[in-house]
């Protein structure tokens, strides 16, 4: 597998970075982990604007889905080709009509369906092109999931955005790579069910025995680099902060 770090941004763009998206690529297959504000923009740096293969939203908030809208007008009025096929979408319950609200004046209730094959998200197990997928839901004030990809015996578990939870654990047991959300700091903010502070991502990867912690999803008034000290305060593999452009080949 491939790792590309698109947008790594917590709640919205910073200077440096768009909002969360990773793209996920093997043998061809590519497939993008969220797409919020800015990521349509960077993704154009990794690859063509329709080779994407298919895309997971883990959650509804707009720092991880909106940029959708601005790729249903790249698919659905493309000068050149013709409309395109529909692509793969996995997202929670409601992710058309979030998406068809937020665009506010598609030609019509369905246009979207037209250019994205949506696919309700719940807990489980199923086969996505070459990767075996499990995805659990997680905790987070809306319905959102963590997501775990294996392939030819790597696994890439990337948390989405959630606080403290034991599905989380179960998605990033053994996994050679934990791209794991830290937007809270250590002592500073203390709400429940809504994200991990930088500890709280080392204590899940450490339990979880992963290979790799990777920080992401840290908004701009957080210290990264504060939350990768507290990270590595609690766990003892290597350890790092997103950045874009940032490539992991499992």
């Amino acid at each position: 597998m491939k790792l590309t770090v698109v947008g790594c941004s917590g709640s919205f763009p910073s200077a440096e970075s768009a909002c969360s998206s990773y793209l996920v690529e093997a043998d061809g297959f590519r497939l993008l982990l969220d797409m919020g504000n800015g990521a349509l923009g960077e993704l154009q740096r990794h690859i063509g604007l329709y080779d994407l293969d298919a895309i997971f939203l883990s959650h509804l908030h707009a720092d991880h889905c909106i940029d959708m809208c601005g790729y249903f007008v790249a698919r659905y009025y493309r000068h050149e080709g013709g409309r395109c096929e529909a692509i793969p979408v996995y997202g929670p319950e409601g992710t058309e009509q979030r998406l068809t609200t937020a665009y506010a004046d598609t030609p019509s209730k369905s246009s979207m369906s037209e250019v994205f094959d949506f696919h309700t998200l719940k807990a489980g197990t199923f086969e996505l092109g070459p990767f075996l997928v499990r995805t659990e839901r997680v905790a987070h004030p809306v319905e959102a999931y963590g997501i775990r990809l294996e392939h030819e015996g790597k696994t890439l578990t990337y948390s989405g955005d959630t606080g403290v939870c034991e599905p989380l654990h179960q998605l990033a047991d053994g996994a050679d790579l934990f791209l794991c959300e830290a937007s809270f700091t250590h002592g500073k903010e203390d709400v429940p069910d809504l994200h991990l502070n930088g500890r709280e991502a080392g204590a899940h990867a450490q339990r979880a025995n992963a290979g790799r912690l990777v920080l992401t999803h840290i908004p701009p008034w957080t210290d990264g680099e504060r939350n990768l000290a507290d990270a590595r305060a609690v766990f003892s593999g290597p350890s790092e902060i997103a950045v874009p452009g940032a490539v992991y080949h499992l």
